[in-house]
């Protein structure tokens, strides 16, 4: 959604609004939609920059939030699960996987963002109201066609400013002895490597539709194509924010870079079966219901 969007949603009047209209898969239509996907749901810590565009005359909670090109620093998580900060230096961190309410990950997410530019540099939001159907969505502030660059951080460090104070530094070394260990793999998009009590699982987050995607590894799955070779075992499946994301449980001794060349031939594999259209087969329907009976809803 473009400028013509934005201006429909430019500000958030003072009238009641209505509730936000559920949506199963909210951020697509972005770029990188399963990225997005990864920071919000999968991801332990992880940052990316991104470039929102405000319209003039924007309100939120009766605050004016300052217009024009604006650059956020989108974060997995933030010191005591505080849904956003402004910091002294005028930097803006958003925490993705901050609970929201309203139906809708993207207008959630977006309400975040304005509540942070309109508010005094050095505060922390501690809470954010829900999005109404008022609330612009991502796909109304951000670029057309801005590409989501995750790094994924190996500890909590991005959460310290110049001023951090001693109490933040301790919660962050509290974080920091909890965290996961998780890697980006090459051979697929939006897959990721981690080691959790000893053993080690690739979640790889599929860009298609649930459905859509479900029958397809089913297809494999029927075929025996499933897996990334001997010694390697598909659990299941997540379901997070309207796609599939299959765990393959992996040699915890292996270097997960190692995994890369197979995951990249699964890939193909996973393409190809998203390309028939003949109905499922019995061997295959029996493959889906177990997907589907394996899978955990995350939100």
């Amino acid at each position: 959604m473009g400028k013509a969007s934005r201006k429909k949603r430019q500000s958030e009047g003072t009238r009641a609004a209505s509730r936000a209209p559920y949506v199963a898969r909210p951020f697509e239509g972005l770029a990188d939609e399963a990225d997005w996907v990864a920071m919000r749901e999968i991801l332990p810590a992880a940052t990316a920059r991104v470039t929102v565009v405000v319209p003039e005359g924007t309100e939120v909670d009766g605050r004016a939030v300052p217009a024009g090109e604006h650059e956020v620093t989108l974060v997995t998580v933030l010191p005591g699960a505080v849904p956003a900060v402004h910091r002294d230096t005028g930097e803006v961190l958003v925490a993705l996987q901050s609970r929201t309410s309203s139906g809708d990950a993207s207008r959630d997410i977006a309400r975040a963002v304005l509540v942070a530019l309109a508010s005094e540099p050095g505060s922390a939001i501690n809470a954010v109201r829900p999005a109404t159907a008022d609330t612009p969505r991502l796909q109304d502030l951000l670029q057309d066609g801005q590409r989501l660059e995750v790094k994924v951080e190996q500890d909590f460090g991005f959460w310290l400013g110049e001023d951090a104070t001693e109490e933040q530094k301790e919660a962050l070394s509290q974080m920091n002895d909890n965290a996961v260990p998780m890697e980006r793999l090459d051979g697929a998009p939006s897959a990721y490597w981690c080691l959790m009590t000893g053993r080690a699982y690739i979640r790889w987050i599929l860009d298609e539709d649930e459905d859509t995607a479900t029958r397809a590894v089913a297809r494999l799955q029927a075929a025996g194509q499933h897996t990334l070779g001997e010694g390697t075992e598909l659990l299941g499946a997540f379901r997070a924010n309207g796609l599939l994301v299959p765990v393959i449980e992996v040699d915890p001794a292996a270097e997960p870079s190692s995994h890369s060349s197979a995951l990249g031939e699964l890939r193909s594999r996973y393409e190809k079966a998203l390309t028939s259209d003949e109905p499922l087969t019995a061997e295959e329907r029996r493959a889906r219901d177990g997907l589907v009976s394996r899978q955990v809803t995350l939100r």
